[in-house]
């Protein structure tokens, strides 16, 4: 039997047998393949996130890096001779502008006073209508005000503007606040603060200090806490500009990675400068303070780069916790840490033995409180931000930087304020009241310009709450007879001061059947008075008949031309004032009486310039007339006589002899509210009293805002209210029957009429002295 044959099986090549080196370095090349592709995986998402981290970086710091909040000036104070400033409100001036009491002036923003003779030396500043540069001058005061103005030369000088003072911000929603500083506005020693402090190598790292960082670790360890850290500048600013306060190893790596991109895109005075502006330096309320141009306003109330030594160090100091080292509420913390800096500053060669112990030596020097920005005047920077708000966008005032030139006068607003607080606690204690338990709301304005000199919008000037200057909408009371004797004046074929009216009782059926009867405030009812009288008097039933024989809507009528806007009911109750007015609602009315009939719309802002000091828009004066000028006249003669002989006849005990001026007392049903509105030829004022839960204060006008009129009206420089007659308007003498007569005549006095208005009866007196007067006319 033949055997077949096997068909060989498929079979891959032989393998050979391979040693164990060669095995061995089979698994080098792949272990190195895998390292080497994890490398370049490492190097591709670190390359990708460091260019991702790069453009986070660049987005904040090549854009607009901060919102530059709107800073609001007050008005500057101009000095020449015949300026009516006092030596202690020149000295208040140059406190609130934080000028520096020295006793030899020897820089910018110092001065020193011996009597009544100053020696200043001014700030740079840039003015909307040009630089204004500084100078030292010589100012003398007398009992008139300025008697002398002189430069540094001994030469006359005719006008000097010292810079108008910040009184204000208006800041973003995060409420950050900053004033913007350049690296060249740094102080050195603020510089060398920093370094010395908390980055000593800043000018040799790259963002990132490995030295620094081991030497903090080891003084950690050695001290068994935390007692240094190792961030450097440049991560401190990438943590508080860039990142969130997120405590994380992810962020801390961020935080390195970012330092080093920005310390390689930026140079070291850049790095510095964004620092500056950005670091975090304490709390005022809601508002958070940043950077160190605004830190020495609010620790020091004076610009950065006027601060010692020992004020920069504080700033530095406060670097390492704001709130721990608070220098107001933790002082000696806080002059610790100062001295630490002035100590790291002598050892590291900054500054000299000398110095430094000087420096040691001085006290913190903070001011009271931070009376930077809008704490110094919230209610009076409300308005301003109210007003702005009619051509601005929000985001524009909160971010772009505009600079705004208001008409805030520092010295009536301080009178404005300190008064109406003592007034109010005065008041309180002799009438037995809970303390606190009165408000009140003043506002001074130019008399003829409209333009607002001081706001209070309560009894602690400085609090930013409720406004009641604009928000406290009350009714008016008696503030509103001027309008209803307008409206009569404005007529003059029917009346004048000397027309009899009727004071008799009014019993009214109104909508819904309730009955109004009205009252005089003393419950007399006195038939027929003079009108002059009536409104003097302030008399409710004659000013009640007067209107409705005049018709409601003639009265709401002169309302609306003297300047308010809101809507008036057309009810009777509206004559004795049932119509609910802000103060500052009020002060328009009574301005376009003070300036004659001719309303000036109240405003708070003169000029707007932008971040580059370019106009942006100006504010000017507009007058439009609001009353026939010869009416307004009667009514103003009526007014001084209210203020002489009428309600607020007790002015006279509080103004200085020979100030004449006109005004009107408010009352309101139950003693809710108390008012008092006047003016000079200068300036009107409008004072409110009253309670925030509405009940009653228990004070009339004369018992309450009368006072306070009176001590802020004394303590301010008025000019006498001079009555001119206007074009139209005649004199002439009247008896007591109303009657024409003679100078010389009985109970004969002399009121001023709208031309062809004078009472055609004569008296006997008359006749007999006007042909005597008439040739003693020839001779004379």
């Amino acid at each position: 039997m033949v055997a077949k044959k096997r068909r060989p099986t498929k079979r891959g090549k032989p393998r050979r047998k391979t040693s164990g080196r060669a095995k061995s370095r089979t698994g080098s090349r792949g272990w190195l393949k895998g390292l080497v592709a994890l490398l370049v995986l490492a190097v591709l998402v670190v390359g990708g996130y460091s260019v991702y981290l790069g453009k986070t970086v660049r987005v904040k710091f090549d854009g607009k890096r901060w919102a530059v909040p709107a800073q609001i000036y007050a008005r500057p104070l101009e000095l020449y001779v015949g300026a009516g400033v006092s030596a202690d409100q020149l000295e208040t001036e140059l406190e609130f502008l934080g000028y520096r009491h020295v006793g030899k002036v020897f820089g910018p923003a110092q001065w020193s006073r011996k009597g009544r003779r100053f020696i200043i030396h001014t700030r740079n500043f840039a003015f909307w209508d040009g630089e204004e540069t500084a100078r030292k001058l010589s100012v003398e005061t007398g009992g008139s005000g300025v008697v002398g103005l002189r430069d540094k030369a001994g030469r006359s000088l005719d006008l000097v503007r010292l810079e108008p003072a910040l009184v204000g911000s208006i800041y973003p929603a995060h409420n950050e606040d900053r004033v913007l500083v350049a690296r060249s506005d740094l102080p050195d020693h603020l510089i060398n603060g920093l370094l010395a402090v908390e980055d000593r190598r800043f000018y040799e790292h790259s963002g990132v200090d490995l030295r620094g960082i081991a030497r903090a670790l080891w003084a950690n360890l050695r001290a068994g806490k935390a007692v240094q850290g190792g961030s450097t500048l440049t991560q401190q600013l990438v943590k508080n500009f860039v990142l969130t306060p997120e405590r994380s190893l992810r962020r801390k790596v961020n935080e390195a990675l970012m330092a080093l991109i920005v310390d390689a895109r930026y140079d070291k005075d850049e790095i510095l400068e964004a620092y500056a502006n950005e670091i975090f330096l304490g709390q005022d309320g809601d508002r958070a303070i940043h950077g160190f141009g605004l830190g020495a306003h609010f620790y020091f109330n004076r610009p950065l780069k006027e601060l010692r030594l020992h004020e920069t160090a504080l700033l530095v100091g406060l670097v390492k916790g704001a709130s721990y080292y608070n220098p107001r509420r933790h002082p000696k913390r806080a002059l610790k840490r100062r001295n630490l800096v002035i100590d790291q500053m002598q050892a590291q060669g900054f500054v000299g033995a000398a110095e430094a112990g000087k420096a040691r030596q001085a006290k913190l020097g903070v001011t009271t409180r931070g009376v930077v920005h809008a704490h110094r005047v919230p209610a009076f920077v409300d308005l301003v931000r109210r007003q702005l708000r009619r051509d601005y966008r929000e985001e524009d005032l909160t971010s772009e930087g505009l600079r705004i030139f208001s008409t805030l006068d520092p010295w009536v607003q301080r009178q404005a304020s300190d008064t109406a607080k003592r007034r109010l606690a005065s008041i309180e204690r002799s009438r037995k009241l809970a303390s606190g338990s009165l408000q009140t709301a003043l506002v001074v304005a130019s008399a003829q310009n409209g333009e607002i000199q001081a706001l209070v919008g309560g009894r602690n000037a400085g609090f930013a709450g409720f406004n009641r200057a604009l928000d406290a909408v009350r009714p008016i009371g008696s503030l509103v007879k001027p309008a209803v004797y307008l409206t009569a004046l404005s007529r003059p074929e029917r009346y004048n001061l000397g027309t009899w009216i009727e004071d008799r009782e009014v019993d009214l059926t109104l909508e819904g059947g309730q009955r109004w009867q009205p009252r005089n405030y003393d419950r007399q009812v006195y038939g027929e008075v003079v009108l002059h009288e009536a409104l003097a008097r302030s008399l409710n039933l004659a000013t009640v008949n007067l209107g409705l024989e005049l018709g409601l809507p003639r009265v709401i009528g002169t309302l609306r031309s003297l300047g308010v806007q809101r809507t008036v009911p057309a009810y009777p109750s509206v004559l004795l004032g049932a119509v609910s007015l802000s103060p500052l609602e009020v002060t328009q009315v009574y301005q376009s009486l003070a300036s004659g009939g001719f309303r000036s719309p109240l405003r708070a802002i003169r000029n707007v310039l932008d971040a580059q000091q370019q106009p942006l828009q100006r504010y000017p004066l507009t007058v439009e007339q609001a009353a026939d000028p010869a009416a307004v006249f009667l009514l103003n003669r009526n007014l001084v006589e209210v203020a002489e002989s009428g309600t607020a006849a007790a002015l006279g005990r509080q103004l200085p002899a020979g100030l004449q001026v006109a005004g009107k007392t408010g009352t309101t049903n139950d003693l809710r509210d108390s008012w008092f509105a006047g003016f000079s030829a200068d300036r009107v004022a409008v004072v409110w009293i009253g309670r925030d839960d509405n009940a009653s204060t228990g004070l009339t006008g004369a018992r309450g805002a009368l006072p306070v009129w009176g001590d802020l009206m004394s303590r301010i420089d008025n000019a006498s209210l001079q009555l001119v007659p206007p074009p139209g308007v005649e004199y002439h003498w009247v008896d007591p029957e109303g009657r024409l007569a003679a100078e010389g005549c009985a109970g004969a006095v002399a009121f001023p009429y709208i031309s062809g208005s004078e009472p055609t009866e004569r008296s006997d007196c008359a006749e007999t002295r006007g042909l005597g007067g008439f040739l003693r006319g020839l001779f004379d």
